[in-house]
């Protein structure tokens, strides 16, 4: 039985025998101190289950950010293999592409660069299309045949290509094209077109034309205006290339 119970029954027992008066004081106060005693036990016990929780809690907490911390790891490691895949995969087209374009590599016609996930190609446009035109000739077609070899069983890819021009305006009676712009984005568009006839995945191709506003060299001599007379073709991961 509880000595808090006990002492209040005790109390009751001897004031109802007629216990002198200090007997039933000195019982009284023994009762209270039992019941003092419960008391503080039980705010005791409240606290230290109130702390079991809150440690229970923080160790949940903590294992959940361990779990967290492992999925991150785990991403990272994914990732980390994807991107030492993809810089394989890069590299071999990249020797691959450089092997069959030999000659006008040499030949200052075509340049490839490998950058950091991502391959540059970049043609002149004297080996791609007579002066203001946008009709690959027979060399353009053969060095885009090496590049479509490369990229045809490609997945995952984007492939884009960009059409640049020199700051001399273009006649519109001769060309049939208004400005720059339109012979640069009608040239992209043929270098597309001529890939998609290759075998190139279309849903991997994209079009773009800058006229003669991204130039690689300057504009004042003929040798940079023929620099910047050019196709770039650049292949990458398709999640790099905003939809």
């Amino acid at each position: 039985m509880n000595k808090s119970l006990c002492g209040a029954l005790g109390i009751a027992l001897l004031s109802a025998c007629g216990v002198p008066q200090e007997k039933f004081d000195a019982k009284e106060a023994e009762a209270q101190k039992y019941l003092k005693q419960y008391q503080d036990e039980s705010s005791k016990s409240a606290d230290l289950e109130a702390k079991v929780a809150a440690q229970q809690q923080q160790l949940a907490d903590s294992q959940q950010k361990v779990a967290d911390l492992q999925k991150q790891v785990s991403e990272a490691s994914q990732a980390q293999e994807r991107l030492s895949k993809e810089k394989e995969s890069m590299q071999g087209q990249y020797e691959q592409l450089t092997a069959g374009l030999k000659s006008q590599i040499e030949a200052g016609n075509v340049q490839v660069e490998n950058l950091k996930g991502k391959m540059l190609v970049r043609m002149s446009e004297k080996i791609l299309f007579p002066s203001g035109s946008a009709r690959i000739n027979k060399d353009g077609k053969g060095a885009l045949d090496q590049i479509a070899s490369s990229f045809k069983n490609l997945t995952g890819k984007s492939v884009v290509v960009s059409g640049f021009t020199d700051n001399v305006p273009v006649n519109p009676k001769t060309t049939g094209y208004a400005s720059n712009w339109e012979l640069s984005t009608a040239r992209a568009l043929s270098v597309v077109r001529y890939l998609e006839s290759k075998g190139i995945d279309p849903r991997m191709l994209g079009a773009a034309g800058f006229g003669e506003y991204h130039p690689v060299a300057t504009n004042d001599t003929s040798e940079g205006r023929q620099q910047n007379r050019r196709i770039e073709i650049v292949l990458a991961p398709a999640e790099s290339v905003v939809p």
